[in-house]
């Protein structure tokens, strides 16, 4: 059961980051930094967090790192902690074959998170019919937070009909919406409107190539005769998971124009550096291969992390990437956090 705190948050709308996983050299926990960095985000004014997601990485859960239940209960703890005076949603990644899912969303339940963001990834074997069996069993345990991931990092393509059938499961309360494709963006926001759920279910974008317009689109379809609109209210987004005090701001400055009708022109430069920014974080010139490397050299220079370690050796910056981020630190100044992030850090730390 979903707090109504929470939930009426969530259908407002609001900033998530997908929580890095801090480590130390020799790839060890780095718990001191595993904590900063859900006070970090706290401190820059999100609205939640999602741990154990792709950002966390997914390896977290083989047998030789086993740290997934101990990730959720860091984040979790540094949130009880601080007695928040306003809401602040605990979002757990769930993910692999059923019985995995359940187990991770009755881990992620006890430890008091308020959704499970289900991703089926390595779930291709499955058919549709078979990932919507999967998605009501995990649903019967923790309020779902749907996921449509892209293909170039482990997701698949999935139907209309897929997702408005996804939408009709009861416990289902928000979809993110990441297939970095406009067309099947577009599908999730249709196959909602035509559910008989649709104003119980928040859209949320994980397009990290197109976030500004994301926020500020009205989509418009038309059911039955009418025509329903329907806004992504928020993001879900590794992207966020750096720069997140700016982050806040610009979000606040996009509700802010939205509500008062105001020029959606002056937020067109804002869209396309956010999203060079996101190139450089997210390695799309070489397929996203160092994603996850990239978003942790952000952290690293500000001084939130040691380095920039994954748990696989593979997982590392690709060449030219660091001239990249380097890049956009000069071309966007006003984009990053660095002056609030050397405010706070010894107190996070």
């Amino acid at each position: 059961m979903l707090q109504q705190d929470i939930k009426d948050l969530l259908f407002e709308g609001t900033v998530i980051p997908a929580h890095p996983l801090a480590l130390t050299e020799e790839k060890n926990l780095d718990e001191a930094r595993q904590r900063a960095l859900t006070n970090y985000y706290m401190d820059a004014g999100a609205g939640g967090v999602a741990v154990g997601v792709h950002t966390t990485q997914f390896e977290i859960r083989n047998p030789e790192f086993n740290l997934f239940e101990k990730i959720l209960k860091l984040a979790a703890e540094e949130v009880d902690k601080r007695d928040l005076d306003h809401p602040f949603i605990k979002i757990a990644g769930i993910c692999g074959p059923a019985e995995q899912a359940k187990r991770e969303a009755e881990i992620a339940r006890d430890l008091g998170y308020d959704l499970g963001l289900l991703s089926f990834g390595g779930l291709n074997h499955l058919s549709e019919d078979e990932l919507l069996q999967h998605s009501k069993q995990v649903a019967e345990v923790i309020p779902i937070f749907g996921f449509y991931l892209q293909p170039a990092v482990g997701g698949r393509t999935l139907s209309f009909e897929f997702w408005r059938q996804f939408a009709e499961i009861p416990n289902v309360h928000a979809i993110k919406m990441a297939p970095f494709d406009r067309y099947k963006t577009f599908d999730v926001v249709r196959a909602v409107c035509h559910s008989s759920r649709s104003d119980q279910i928040a859209l949320y974008t994980g397009n990290d190539d197109n976030i500004v317009i994301d926020l500020l689109t009205t989509y418009e379809v038309e059911v039955n005769g009418k025509t329903m609109k329907k806004e992504i209210v928020g993001g879900l987004l590794g992207h966020w998971a750096v720069w997140t005090e700016k982050a806040v701001e610009q979000f606040k400055r996009i509700k802010q124009t939205r509500r008062e009708n105001g020029d959606f022109s002056k937020l067109f430069a804002l869209s396309h550096q956010v999203t060079d920014a996101n190139a450089a974080f997210f390695d799309a010139a070489n397929s996203f291969r160092g994603c996850i490397a990239g978003i942790n050299e952000v952290l690293a220079r500000q001084g939130l992390l040691q380095g920039n370690w994954c748990l696989l050796e593979k997982e590392k910056l690709s060449p030219g990437q660091a001239a990249e981020i380097d890049r956009v630190y000069q071309s966007y100044p006003h984009l990053n956090d660095d002056t609030f992030v050397q405010k706070n850090l010894d107190k996070w730390l």
